[in-house]
């Protein structure tokens, strides 16, 4: 029996790596947003800095690994073999839960997915043994730690409301002292702010985290407790000479504070989550350990043992560490979560595409918010109230810096992000709380934006939308992390071994899969980035022809494509093709509008004698946008049709859609190639082509009309065919205005010239 447990804790290992590369993943946006965001420095620098933080986070965190052991559970109620299969269901549990989240790009908990996973595997195995022994579900209580529990649950979801509301205050009181030009009172308030700042991050860095460390005497740990508050006086003077110092120098102050906070923020994700990835492996390696000196069965040896104070050594804290420094540099998937956060909490109001499409709740809030905002004003003095929007009054943006080059938040707000961040999370580790970085983190991010005023009008409905959906799949983490473990806690109780080695194959494949199918969403994310206007390439008249050239010769294609495979999947009803049919038109419907949000930037960035040519591209876009809106409408009414089971179009309606479709690929072929090779001498010859075909579409849909006075006999066939014929109609309309649009610009150019 003896192999059985060996290869399990093989298993461990495994999973242990698996799940640190994924946790950082997830986690990693805890502590580079600020600093990512603000654009603070170099994104080299930022990662050396913050890897450095994970490494001395992973040496401090031994402390926390009871957490794993005895926090959830009472282990002196359970035998060896049922402690393995909870540590088992939750490290198989917690690794589908982290992939998933990290797939989707949102941020979640890990440490709430721990607390959960060892709840509902614990749970499990208590009501096989509470069944087994004929005993009442009221005695569920001696095998759980409900106290325990509770306070680590409590803490969790405390945390959300007090670092929203910590980091709201404190974000508007700095705004209201420094304003959006910081640069002109920081020589005067400068260095107070940089002592108090400074002073904060060193507390966690130094007095918090040394008190994990096991080379720590006792009697210093104590002492300095006993002087706290003069070693932080000391701090406050030392820290205001020096910054004072340094902004005299003309260094800034916030760029110091930010590095400062990521290095500790870093530090403290390290030294708080460690015990998320590798505690229960820790455990259940020391379980073995115990058992094996034990000399007992593996059924009847009681983990009484897992309640004493025991330390993870210190070369696989630094084994830990290793690998979640290379995750940190290495995994997309990480920066993928990133996008999402620093998305909700950039300073734009209405910049273009959101992430998040609003809701009922969301939009509902903003209203409550607008109605109670219009109140406060109307109590405030107007000469206060001019006040206070002058500091928030945001200077001009250089039009000619491209969007992507711009910080999605200035250095004032990315400063306050991170000594509040870091100051919570310090306090909960102190207390051996699992305070959850994210949920600290993700929502002092969120609220000093709302401070900021970085949600206006036109941006807020789309942001609190992303929010609530963030925080709604915190609460679904602890749903399915619960449900997940308790699942996989009963297949391993009772498949034993080959319940555990299917588990794992599962797990394995599971994982492969969404590997793939990451890989190919960023594929087709670096594809679409490539087919987008750049907008530094958009400034001049010259510029604006090239690139508008170039994506409608790239979307063209793509449109010939489809409508051609659609013709051919609705003539041999393929509805799973149409079902891809449908996603791409609607990607395709997606990016022209995402687009179309961004003219407001292209407006700013044009030169002077340029400008005439956006009314050019607007309309480009709009007639691009039109003939995607057709395509996906015939693309849905194809599809409907087909899911729907309806009898299929007649031979003669689909040899005249495929003699539409071979016309219509022949003119966009054409077409694409003109616009490809930038040779227009063809256009009016294309142009000519795109009328004819126009009408032979009008001919098309007066032979239906013909066929339904004589030979059509179904109302469904009748409905779709005609459906594809006008929007065919629309779609070559919009074909033909685009070009005619193309050749009036160059002819204006041209008289110009």
């Amino acid at each position: 029996m003896e192999q059985v447990y060996i290869f399990m804790l093989f298993v461990f290992f495994v999973l242990a790596v698996v799940d640190l590369t994924v946790g950082v993943s997830n986690d990693a946006v805890n502590f580079l947003n600020s600093a990512v965001g603000s654009k603070v420095a170099t994104l080299r620098t930022i990662m050396i800095i913050a890897s450095i933080g994970v490494a001395f986070g992973a040496i401090f965190s031994s402390g926390m690994m009871e957490i794993a052991r005895k926090g959830i559970f009472n282990p002196t109620e359970f035998y060896f073999d049922e402690v393995m299969v909870i540590f088992m269901a939750v490290m198989l549990a917690d690794i589908l839960l982290l992939d998933l989240f990290n797939t989707l790009g949102l941020p979640t908990s890990t440490t709430v997915s721990i607390v959960f996973e060892l709840l509902g595997a614990a749970v499990c195995l208590a009501i096989i043994k509470i069944s087994t022994n004929g005993e009442s579900l009221t005695t569920l209580g001696q095998y759980i730690n409900t106290k325990e529990a509770t306070k680590i649950v409590t803490g969790i979801f405390t945390s959300i409301v007090i670092a929203f509301t910590v980091g709201t205050i404190v974000q508007y009181l700095a705004r209201l002292v420094f304003s959006f030009r910081y640069e002109k009172n920081i020589r005067y308030v400068g260095g107070i702010f940089g002592g108090i700042a400074l002073t904060a991050l060193t507390y966690f860095i130094i007095f918090k985290g040394l008190k994990g460390v096991a080379f720590i005497s006792k009697e210093a740990i104590n002492w300095m407790d006993t002087n706290i508050i003069y070693i932080l006086l000391g701090c406050v003077v030392f820290y205001s000479v020096l910054s004072h110092i340094l902004i005299q120098l003309r260094i800034n102050i916030f760029r110091i504070v930010i590095l400062s906070g990521t290095f500790a923020l870093a530090m403290a994700f390290a030294g708080n989550d460690l015990v998320n990835f590798i505690g229960v492996p820790v455990a259940a390696w020391q379980s073995f350990e115990l058992w094996q000196h034990s000399g007992e069965e593996h059924n009847s040896f009681l983990m009484s043992g897992l309640s004493e104070g025991m330390t993870a050594p210190t070369s696989l804290l630094l084994l830990a560490g290793s690998i979640m420094v290379l995750t940190l540099w290495f995994s997309k998937k990480a920066r993928n979560v990133m996008e999402t956060e620093v998305s909700l909490s950039h300073q734009g109001d209405g910049d273009g595409e959101e992430k998040f499409a609003s809701n009922m709740l969301s939009r509902l809030i903003v209203r409550i918010t607008v109605f109670i905002s219009y109140v406060v004003n109307a109590v405030i003095p107007k000469s206060l109230s001019k006040k206070i929007d002058k500091r928030f009054e945001k200077p001009e943006e250089d039009s000619k810096t491209r969007k992507e080059d711009l910080p999605a938040f200035d250095l004032v707000r990315a400063a306050m992000n991170l000594v509040v961040s870091s100051s919570l999370i310090a306090m909960g580790t102190s207390l051996k709380l699992p305070l959850s970085t994210t949920y600290v983190t993700f929502m002092v991010a969120m609220g000093s934006s709302l401070a900021d005023r970085a949600w206006g009008r036109d941006s807020a409905v789309y942001r609190v939308a992303g929010v609530i959906r963030v925080v709604g799949g915190w609460f679904m983490t602890a749903i399915v992390a619960f449900f997940g473990a308790f699942i996989v806690a009963a297949v391993l109780y009772y498949g034993e071994i080959i319940g555990l080695i299917s588990l794992i194959s599962f797990v394995g494949f599971l994982l492969f899969r969404s590997a793939m199918s990451y890989k190919k969403k960023q594929k087709e994310k670096e594809e679409n980035k490539r087919n987008m206007f750049e907008q530094a390439d958009l400034a001049t008249i010259s510029g604006v022809i090239k690139e508008s050239s170039n994506y409608i010769a790239t979307t063209i294609s793509k449109i010939e494509t489809v409508y051609g495979e659609v013709v051919k999947n609705l003539g041999t009803q393929d509805l799973g093709n149409l079902t891809k049919d449908k996603k791409t038109t609607k990607k395709l419907e997606k990016e022209l509008d995402g687009l179309k949000g961004n003219v407001f930037y292209f407006i700013k960035s044009l030169n002077e004698s340029s400008v005439a040519s956006s009314k050019f591209y607007i309309m480009i876009l709009d007639n691009l946008q039109d003939m995607a809106q057709s395509l996906h409408a015939i693309t849905t009414h194809s599809y409907e049709h087909v899911n729907n089971n309806h009898k299929n179009l007649k031979f003669n309606q689909l040899r005249d859609l495929k003699w539409i479709s071979e016309s219509l690929e022949k003119l966009l072929q054409n077409e694409a190639k003109l616009f490809t090779g930038e040779n227009y001498s063809n256009l009016n010859q294309i142009l000519q082509e795109g009328m004819i075909l126009k009408k032979d579409v009008s001919r098309m849909v007066q032979k239906q009309i013909d066929r339904i006075r004589t030979s059509e006999t179904s109302p469904k066939n009748t409905k779709l065919y005609f459906n594809l014929l006008l929007e065919t109609n629309a779609l070559v309309r919009a074909n033909n205005n685009l070009l005619l649009q193309f050749k009036e610009f160059q002819e204006e150019q041209k008289k110009v010239k």
